[in-house]
């Protein structure tokens, strides 16, 4: 089982950088608006089932993001920028939102 694992892992470090980032952004994002539903939207059974999901997802984005064979101090900045073209897709997919003039200064800085 350990074998498998270090060859599943090895593999995981072979794949571009930036794709790894894409990875993790699309999955903190989306774990977020998950939770943000489950808190704000649901209730019972299915705010739970939210909940275990939106977890599962942000458990998701920091295997993607630690699993990139850089040290987070060197991809940082990359890893901003695709998350915040990620968040303005997923705010405005999910809960129709479109950013405001301080959201894209704050996004042009």
């Amino acid at each position: 089982m350990t074998h498998r694992r270090s060859i599943m892992f090895k593999a995981l470090q072979s794949v571009p950088i930036p794709l790894l980032l894409l990875v993790a952004t699309t999955l903190e994002v989306s774990g977020d608006a998950v939770v943000r539903l489950a808190i704000y939207n649901h209730a019972g059974p299915l705010r739970i089932a939210l909940l275990v999901a939106g977890t599962a997802l942000l458990l998701g984005y920091g295997f993607f993001l630690n699993t990139a064979p850089v040290s987070f101090a060197q991809i940082v900045g990359l890893y901003i920028a695709i998350l915040f073209v990620i968040w303005q897709i997923i705010n405005f997919v999910v809960f129709r939102t479109l950013p405001g003039l301080p959201v894209w200064v704050g996004g042009a800085l």
